[in-house]
Formats: C-alpha cells, structure tokens, sequence
C-alpha cells in the first residue's frame, strides 16, 4: 500500500519502509512508535437506540472534520469492551452481550490498511466487561473489568492474552490512556465511583501503582492520549452526565487538571488520539432508566496544544449512533 508523507510516496509491509524519491530502504521495526494516530480514528461495537448490541466499526478522518463511515464488521456483536492500536490493525477485547449475565474474552484484530471485517485472534485470560485498554509498541493490554486483572497480549502474532499484573484495587468502567513507557487507567467503579489514576509499565510485567486522582469520582470516561499527557473527557457522577475534559501528565505522578468542556454532557463514549487532538465519539446523554433519551452520535475534537473546550466535527454513521464502544486509531 502506498502513502503520501510530505510529498514522499512510502511504501510499507511487514519488514521494510521504501521512500521512492530517496530511493532508500529503512527496517519497518525503525519507525518510531506513536501511541497517537495520523490518519483515522475508528469507534467499534457499541449499544444502538433501540438497545441492541452492534458490531459496525466505524472510521473518520483526521484531517478533516467530517463524518464517519461504516469500514467493517466485529466477530461478535458487543459493548463494553476495550480497545487497543498497533501500527498496523486495532483491536477490541472483551465485552458485554445480552442478558447481561453473558460475557466474552474474544479478542478481534481488523486490518487499517483496508477497510474490511475483524476476525478472532485469541483469548483474554478470563471472560470479561467494562474493562479498559492500554497499547505499547509490542502489545495490547485490557485491564480492569470485575476484578484487577491486567492482561497483555502480542501484536507480533495471534496469540491468547496472560495475565501480567494487577490495578491498585478491583475496579471497572474507567478509561484508559497510554504513553509511550507505561499504561494508565483512570476513574471507574469499585461498586462505588473512585478518582484514581493508577500505572503500570509497559517494560516489565508487574502491577500498577496508584500516581494521582482526577479532580472527582466518576466513571465511563472516554480515555485519550498525546505523547505528554493522558486525558478523560466525559463520564458519570452518581447522578448525571459530565462535560469535563481533565489532563494529567505522563513526566511525573500527579493529580489530574480541568482542561475544557465537551460540546454536551456525555458518559459511555468511545477515546481516539491524533497527533494533535483527542477525540470523543458516541456516548449517552442522560442516567434515566431504560429506554434512554439520548444515545448519541458526535463526534468531538479537543485540541492537545492548548487547554480549551472541544467543537463538534462529525457523527458516526446515522443508522448507529452509540455508547460504550472503544476507539483505536492509526
């Protein structure tokens, strides 16, 4: 496949970068990994208006700001699931079913390279939902969900996830964010709504540590990353929808800042990251008993330059707006 990167035309697979007008040929393994996208963000899975579970994935370009496109099928129609990027595909983990009572531990792969349907690659360690991930260069994480569980998983081939670690306490529905050296997951449920923001590292399989709080308790949170901070945009205090964006830093521990508003309260989105901005797609707008008012299907852009609110740029397809899919990005 061919791509235009400053008027350079690049051609990549699986062990080489050609740029034609230099006529030079780099390692693909010398690329410098970005935890953020360049090109699309994706939104997968999710729970429609008529309260029915999905599998469309979803993709919208980050260089204009304009609505997605429906690209691709999941294996399983489910919510409440994580999601993970590797240079080359993105990944879903877990997730919710109906009834309730019935959980997955499938893990999904689907090509960025085309558009076309995820297929089944392995097995989280458990079967599990409301569950957040986390990307390094090598692999996928899922942590978290009805219990501490961190699980990685290889991107290098298709294999089943094992368990590498634990969170700081047994919690779910939180968001996750991920730097280039550690993985993050912030807020959530423990049953009861908590601040924390804990880490772990992506080096060495080990537990995480708890490094700060959000400014409050909340849960459902859409997580996004630049290569400084990890950000949580959204989510639900006891009673209602939030419209905050917070930021905390990936240089040191520390509590986690009010940077913006959303362009509407919103709980139950999916987290995209490009290089310049972070996205909050889908989501609910209310905490009513079923049927819920609103199920949505903006698409909000934050930028990562400057602490400011967030503008409405797009919708997911309008046959499909939801909550509680994930994001991945490329």
């Amino acid at each position: 496949m061919a791509y235009k990167v400053s008027g350079t035309e690049l051609i990549k697979d699986d062990k080489t970068v050609i740029f034609r007008n230099i006529n030079a040929t780099v390692r693909r393994d010398a690329i410098s990994f970005s935890v953020q996208g360049s090109t699309s963000g994706y939104t997968s899975g999710g729970r429609n208006q008529g309260e029915t579970n999905v599998n469309v994935i979803d993709k919208f370009p980050f260089s204009t700001n304009t609505n997605a496109t429906d690209v691709g099928d999941l294996t399983v129609e489910r919510y409440a699931i994580a999601g993970q990027s590797s240079l080359y595909n993105g990944y879903t983990s877990g997730g919710y079913s109906d009834p309730l009572s019935t959980s997955f531990n499938v893990i999904d792969k689907f090509p960025f390279s085309v558009d076309g349907n995820a297929t089944d690659v392995g097995d989280l360690t458990s079967a599990r939902n409301s569950l957040s991930g986390q990307s390094s260069e090598t692999n996928g994480y899922s942590s978290g969900s009805t219990g501490n569980i961190i699980d990685k998983f290889p991107f290098s081939s298709d294999a089943n996830a094992t368990d590498v670690g634990d969170l700081s306490q047994d919690r779910f529905s939180f968001a996750g964010q991920s730097s280039t050296s550690s993985g993050y997951s912030s807020g959530g449920r423990t049953p009861l709504f908590v601040n924390t923001i804990d880490k772990f590292p992506f080096s060495s399989d080990a537990n995480a540590t708890d490094v700060g709080d959000l400014t409050g308790n909340r849960s459902q949170g859409a997580g996004q990353s630049s290569d400084a901070n990890g950000y949580i945009s959204g989510g639900v205090p006891p009673y209602d929808g939030l419209n905050i964006i917070e930021k905390f830093p990936f240089s040191s521990d520390t509590n986690s800042t009010d940077v913006g508003d959303l362009t509407q309260f919103r709980w139950g989105s999916a987290g995209q990251s490009s290089t310049a901005s972070g996205y909050t797609s889908g989501g609910r707008a209310d905490l009513t008993v079923p049927p819920y008012s609103s199920i949505l299907g903006t698409i909000d852009k934050f930028p990562f330059s400057s602490d400011a609110n967030a503008t409405g740029v797009g919708n997911l397809i309008g046959s499909s707006w939801r909550s509680r899919g994930t994001g991945q990005q490329v």
